[in-house]
């Protein structure tokens, strides 16, 4: 939540409550995630302490409880918002049921190829979060990154709804430059993304950066296609990619692929499996003899 729902759930002021979160921020407690001209705060992953803390939480304190049912409230006045600013747009926000592809066979094959346990995932264009709810079950900390502000809103609400948001968590970012550490996560997901990236070469070398060595990471796009009216009422800057394009693309990045399944419909749908290659060391540079 940003400060002003976080007001609006404790009832106190926003100078006495923003001192607050810039001390917990501060002793680690919490982290600060920028967002436009918002920020959000929220639990971190590794956060045990904050974690051991609300466990000893009594369930059935009366102020905590309206403290719930406040941001139950926000959380979904904050879903009907983003939900009829995309009706009022047009937008059509869940790409495989707006292009007529069998999203259930999608996901199917999704939760086939990744490992049945994932400690951290960061699921690159996350869209509506639809991926992280359905890999919550099986993931440790699970992160899910869109440049889209409405997306996120969208996200946000079904966490929420869910009950997954403890471990399930969306922030802003560009493909580009995702905000994680070298070698940080487990797996990394790029559904119906590609199609939509300038450069797709480096939106996966991006992604291999973040995986550590033997990491996963999952690509779901579209087959090569000639249905250029769909693909231009749909801003796509791609019609589809093959498996020599992804595969060239992948060991670019340091991936080996190591597995490819072909979804059929209206428009075939790809999933490549590629696993990121330890890093060699590199033998040090033999003195010279003066």
């Amino acid at each position: 939540m940003c400060v002003t729902d976080l007001c609006d759930v404790l009832g106190q002021s926003q100078p006495r409550l923003s001192r607050h979160l810039k001390l917990l921020v501060e002793a680690g407690l919490l982290e600060r995630v920028p967002e436009g001209a918002n920020a959000y705060f929220q639990v971190p992953a590794e956060a045990t302490l904050v974690r051991q803390l609300l466990a000893r939480l009594p369930e059935q304190d009366a102020a905590l409880a309206a403290d719930r049912r406040q941001a139950a409230r926000i959380a979904a006045e904050r879903a009907r918002a983003a939900s009829e600013a995309f009706r009022r747009d047009g937008a059509d926000w869940d790409e495989l049921r707006a292009l007529g592809l069998p999203a259930g066979e999608i996901e199917a094959a999704i939760a086939a190829l990744l490992p049945a346990q994932i400690g951290r995932l960061v699921d690159i264009g996350t869209g509506t979060g639809r991926l992280l709810e359905l890999l919550a079950d099986r993931t440790g900390a699970a992160l899910g990154l869109d440049a889209s502000r409405d997306m996120l809103a969208l996200a946000r609400a079904r966490l929420a709804e869910r009950g997954i948001a403890g471990h399930c968590a969306v922030r802003q970012a560009d493909m580009y430059r995702l905000p994680l550490a070298d070698s940080s996560q487990d797996v990394a997901t790029l559904q119906m993304v590609l199609h939509y990236a300038e450069e797709p070469a480096a939106a996966i070398a991006e992604a291999a950066r973040v995986l550590r060595p033997d990491g996963m990471l999952l690509v779901i796009d579209l087959a090569p296609h000639s249905l250029a009216e769909l693909a231009a009422r749909h801003a796509h800057r791609w019609a589809g990619f093959d498996d020599s394009a992804i595969g060239e693309w992948l060991l670019g990045a340091g991936c080996a692929l190591r597995e490819a399944r072909t979804i059929p419909g209206r428009i075939a749908v790809r999933l490549w499996a590629a696993q990121r290659l330890p890093v060699p060391v590199r033998s040090p540079e033999p003195a010279l003899e003066l």
